[in-house]
């Protein structure tokens, strides 16, 4: 048992610490692709105060809640959308060792949570009694509905070629020629996850040229912070499930096993942030496209591609 509550605690400082960090990265590289010199400022040498000043900020801001919102939904709605990928944590491997709870249906669990983060966005849109913050709630449980069937066919074309759904069982039964073979899921769930975090190009339930900032338009201070906590913990979340599905986890020459899956993670993240950089805003006609057009068949192929090789072999 006190195994299990010290493992849970390094869970929760690499929950706390890993968001913060993909934030100050985001930060950074947007300041150096986009040639925006304020983020380069605060604190001296290459803006290291950058991240202190913007929580200093957050927790200036007066908590406001409007007198049209559901008050109790309204206030409860940020932690709904942060609380599941600290659960999601608890199941993830960083190296053989180092995982809190090795589940059976460790890929089942994580599927499952991840899709109630969502709920958050929805619960904030609707009790902000605001028509645009509405219309984005509305937005994010359609792209949920849209992408969560690609992002659950390409993890089960992994679970079919290890043959299990616990997490570090897929780590060990990984194989350096997976990356070619499995690569068309990787690339699926990879996109998948990118829509259901709403993150650019695929962020229409915020589109601030269009509906202010969706679900979020309400909020202030601290619970605004939250939100944005919780995207970045997202993109920690689908960087560590797209290296240990499709990436061989902790596997590498030479270096500690975490290491190498922390480096994995930071590359992945780096590419997140570079897309929001590079492709503008999908509509929603080309969201719906490519989700159901593209990414759905290229999943089912990538299944079938699975289920040919393991029997053959």
């Amino acid at each position: 048992m006190l195994e299990v509550v010290l493992s849970f605690v390094v869970i929760l400082a690499v929950f706390l610490v890993l968001p913060l960090i993909v934030g100050q990265t985001e930060h950074k590289v947007m300041a150096h692709m986009q040639s925006r010199l304020g983020p380069m400022y605060a604190g001296g040498f290459h803006g290291w105060a950058q991240l202190i000043a913007d929580g200093v900020k957050f927790a200036q801001k007066e908590d406001i809640v409007p007198a049209a919102a559901d008050r109790r939904i309204f206030m409860i709605a940020p932690g709904v959308a942060l609380i599941p990928y600290l659960v999601v944590l608890i199941a993830i491997p960083i190296d053989r060792d180092r995982v809190a709870v090795d589940l059976d249906l460790g890929l089942f669990f994580v599927l499952a949570v991840m899709g109630i983060g969502v709920l958050g966005s929805i619960m904030a849109g609707w009790a902000s009694g605001n028509k645009y913050s509405v219309l984005g709630g509305m937005r994010s449980a359609a792209q949920l509905m849209s992408y969560e069937l690609p992002l659950v066919l390409s993890a089960s074309s992994v679970a079919m070629a290890a043959g299990t759904l616990s997490l570090p069982g897929i780590v060990e039964a990984w194989q350096w020629w997976w990356l070619p073979w499995q690569a068309i899921g990787a690339i699926v769930f990879f996109l998948a996850g990118l829509a259901e975090l709403r993150r650019p190009p695929f962020d229409m339930p915020i589109a601030e040229s269009e509906i202010i900032m969706g679900p979020m338009t309400e909020y202030t201070g601290m619970r605004f912070a939250l939100f944005m906590l919780a995207e970045y913990a997202g993109i920690v979340v689908l960087s560590f499930l797209t290296t240990v599905l499709f990436l061989g986890g902790w596997q590498g020459p030479f270096l500690p096993g975490w290491l190498w899956t922390l480096l994995k993670v930071f590359f992945l993240a780096f590419i997140v942030i570079w897309l929001r950089v590079t492709y503008p805003r999908l509509r929603e006609d080309q969201l719906q496209k490519l989700a159901w057009a593209v990414l759905v068949p290229l999943s089912l192929a990538q299944l079938a591609l699975t289920g040919i090789v393991r029997v053959i072999t």
